[in-house]
């Protein structure tokens, strides 16, 4: 078997530089300029919950089945009045506040 020696050179270029992609990383060889990092998630007090996560969080806290939805404002906050019905029959009213989740009497 005969090998070319520009074939051998070529083979050992091509190791070496399969060596330093590994070793650098791929985005360094190829000059891909690093990803800036993902924003900073929104804190509770940025963000409001929806109706619909409002009504998850509800439903799952007490295993109860919402059967209607309102909103009210309360001295300038928002809530989520939820009419709840459970599996034994019991219907009864829970407030949430938009920005915290925290149920308000």
């Amino acid at each position: 078997m005969t090998v070319d020696i520009g074939t051998a050179r070529l083979a050992r270029r091509g190791c070496r530089l399969l060596c330093a992609a590994v070793v650098f990383g791929a985005a360094g060889l190829c000059g891909a300029s690093p990803q800036a990092p993902p924003p900073a998630p929104q804190s509770r007090a940025d963000h409001e919950l929806s109706r619909e996560e409002a009504m998850v969080l509800v439903q799952k806290r007490y295993g109860a089945r919402v059967v209607r939805t309102d909103i009210a404002d309360q001295e300038g906050r928002r809530l989520y009045v939820f009419r709840l019905l459970s599996s034994a029959g019991k219907v009864w009213i829970v407030r949430v506040d938009a920005r915290s989740g925290a149920e308000v009497p």
